[in-house]
């Protein structure tokens, strides 16, 4: 996730080589909510559910396994043995992307412990509620420079 011009300078010097070893030396290269592979694609089914291929079975948003599930060619082949489930026509896939969030959401806390390995969508999850406070002061600045000026 691309750090905001404004946050920069809340950054160490090695933010670089902080990132990576939260990422790969103790994250081994998965998310550290659900457990997806960093730089793989990833079938899921768009409600957080995912497909380990590595294990062979889908797994949900906190990276439990989940049963009763058929693997995802027979989902798209319409193989289900489910009752009133239809065939899938194509499942979504999206390619994974590690990123460190800082769980405080504090850029200048750059503790071990203040920092998480987390997906696209662990990330998103994550800092929902921090991106509508943010978005919600931005218009609120924007709005008192208008009654300011006019």
């Amino acid at each position: 996730m691309p750090i905001a011009p404004e946050h920069r300078w809340f950054y160490p010097i090695d933010w670089r080589e902080l990132s990576h070893a939260i990422r790969f030396i103790r994250a081994k290269g998965r998310c550290e909510r659900c457990g997806r592979p960093h730089g793989q694609d990833v079938t899921h089914l768009g409600n957080g559910v995912w497909w380990d291929a590595e294990r062979g079975t889908w797994r949900d948003g906190q990276g439990r396994r989940v049963r009763k599930l058929p693997p995802p060619d027979a989902l798209e082949a319409g193989q289900l043995g489910l009752a009133g489930i239809p065939p899938a026509p194509r499942l979504p896939v999206t390619r994974v992307v590690l990123a460190s969030a800082h769980l405080d959401h504090n850029p200048s806390n750059n503790r071990f412990r203040n920092l998480a390995a987390l997906c696209q969508r662990c990330h998103m999850l994550h800092d929902g509620k921090e991106h509508r406070r943010r978005r919600w002061s931005k218009v609120v600045q924007l709005r008192a420079l208008g009654d300011l000026f006019d």
